[in-house]
């Protein structure tokens, strides 16, 4: 299957038929979001070595994955993503501060400390929280897609996940589910190369990702995902063919995982440095994009500067505030696990963890906790 390009390696148009002309507000956007989502993944993974997280994923060289579909999209598509998807969040209007709070599970968090880092989500913004198992948020989506279906509403759903996730059944399930429910769901395979270590020569032997959606009676479309354009175009038409015509569609975005897999990860034992190191200086979806912007008038080097020191200083202060707020009250051990009021057994358990807090607080120092 060929793969759909809009930018050649060195930001040049290969047709201008399949330039988007996006103004440049939105290229800016575009960008923007991209260096601001490199610098905070530096800054949180360093934060995770030095202790000061428990855990982090970055999304190094699979930027355009995210600010290309995301541009493509409407605040009111619902969003389920795996978790390599920050960027999407971001562009949506997710904030450096909530970023924070998330990472360090503080009492400003919206999940309240209960999930991971990088574990994100926001009703706001239509984008659902992140599960940790593998593949669980693809049968989610379909389903997603049927009830807005139903709804009669002009949106969509669009499911992100990895080329990893694609072997498990999940993934065979939603993609039946929502064919033949003829329900308007976009699945965005990001086939970065790796499933945390296995190489995709070790994951499949057909014609990747993009060939199994044609068994399912599904559109799909190969697209290369460090073309920031040629993803916002995929998506965009995508996304139009699932809401008017009412039907899924099956994307494979071929990227590259320069990052380890996350911080629990050393990719150098399952893979040599100058790989890595090659696809940083061939096709970098940040560089490829910049030069695009620099022919069209839009950027310059004093541009890129200033905003590199400006995003970080930036970064650095909301990270230094949500280091500094309390983690979520202790009641949060027990609310929200039933409806209504709180069984039996959780009141016992609620009260003997007080008792035990009281009792012995040289063992359980609860200073840092908010009342």
């Amino acid at each position: 299957m060929p793969t759909y390009r809009v930018l050649d390696l060195e930001g040049n148009v290969i047709d201008t038929a399949q330039d988007p002309q996006l103004s440049k507000e939105v290229c800016l956007k575009m960008y923007k979001s991209m260096l601001t989502l490199n610098a905070m993944d530096l800054i949180l993974y360093e934060a995770q070595r030095q202790g000061r997280i428990s855990f982090y994923m970055t999304s190094y060289g699979e930027e355009a994955t995210h600010m290309g579909s995301a541009a493509a999209l409407t605040l009111d598509d619902v969003v389920y993503g795996q978790y390599r998807e920050a960027g999407v969040l971001m562009y949506r209007g997710f904030t450096l501060e909530q970023f924070m709070n998330q990472c360090y599970s503080n009492a400003m968090d919206f999940g309240k400390g209960r999930q991971m880092p990088v574990h994100y989500g926001s009703r706001e913004l239509n984008f659902q929280t992140i599960s940790s198992p593998l593949g669980t948020q693809l049968p989610q989506a379909a389903g997603s897609a049927y009830a807005l279906k139903r709804s009669g509403k002009d949106a969509c759903v669009i499911c992100y996940f990895g080329e990893g996730a694609a072997s498990e059944g999940d993934f065979h399930a939603a993609l039946n589910i929502a064919a033949t429910t003829d329900s308007p769901c976009l699945f965005f395979c990001r086939n970065n190369g790796y499933a945390i270590s296995t190489p995709v020569k070790d994951q499949y032997r057909g014609d990747g990702i993009a060939s199994r959606g044609q068994g399912y009676g599904m559109d799909t479309i190969r697209v290369d995902g460090n073309d920031a354009l040629a993803v916002y175009n995929v998506v965009k038409e995508a996304r139009t063919r699932a809401i008017k015509e009412s039907r899924p569609v099956l994307i494979e975005a071929l990227t590259y995982r320069v990052g380890h897999h996350s911080t629990s990860d050393d990719s150098s034992a399952y893979r040599p440095k100058t790989e890595v190191s090659d696809w940083i200086k061939q096709d970098s979806p940040i560089a490829r994009f910049r030069k695009y912007l620099e022919r069209k008038g839009y950027w310059t080097d004093a541009e890129e500067t200033e905003f590199k020191k400006s995003i970080r200083s930036r970064i650095l202060k909301e990270f230094a505030a949500a280091e500094k707020i309390k983690k979520p009250s202790l009641d949060h051990m027990f609310t929200d696990v039933y409806a209504g009021e709180q069984p039996w057994n959780l009141v016992e358990q609620e009260a003997e963890m007080r008792r035990l807090v009281k009792e012995f607080p040289q063992h359980y120092d609860v200073s840092d906790y908010a009342k």
